[in-house]
């Protein structure tokens, strides 16, 4: 565990500081996003995202500094302020989510290499590509899902020894 870092639930008062996280997440890595569409995203992550995603903050010296949020088996969002990229606090999440649902899946945009390494980076591999996001935007989207190990039970679907 990185030093100094802990992970909670999320709270109700947590809201505007995971949107804040959000936004200077997405203005350092989504350069393929204009400023008018993060501004129209904002709302969206707001009033819609997050109030339905099992949430998991990220806190270091009593301050949020990223956050993941959860539906069912789904890591639906990541995100790190970038003043605390690469320091171990994703790798953190994904653990956390990991012992709580098992073998994860998440989606990814293709436009975001950084986040497609660090998915790598963390066992997850490409298991499909749609050309559009979930809005139907011309935001391709690449599936991936934890990569199956030998021993994984999961894996073999008859199930037989």
């Amino acid at each position: 565990m990185p030093e100094g870092m802990t992970i909670r639930a999320a709270q109700p008062a947590d809201a505007g500081l995971l949107l804040d996280v959000w936004l200077a997440s997405v203005r350092a890595t989504h350069h393929f996003l204009s400023e008018q569409d993060i501004q129209t995203l904002l709302p969206v992550v707001r009033d819609q995202a997050l109030p339905v995603l099992e949430l998991w903050v990220l806190i270091k010296e009593e301050a949020i500094i990223g956050f993941a949020g959860l539906s069912e088996d789904k890591i639906e969002a990541l995100f790190l302020h970038p003043d605390h990229f690469g320091k171990g606090g994703g790798r953190m999440l994904v653990e956390h989510a990991r012992r709580l649902k098992g073998r994860l899946r998440v989606d990814v945009n293709e436009q975001n290499p950084k986040a497609v390494g660090f998915y790598t980076a963390v066992g997850f591999e490409v298991v499909g590509r749609s050309e559009t996001d979930d809005q139907g935007r011309p935001f391709p989207l690449l599936h991936m899902r934890e990569a199956s190990l030998p021993w994984d039970r999961t894996s073999d679907p008859v199930g037989s020894d």
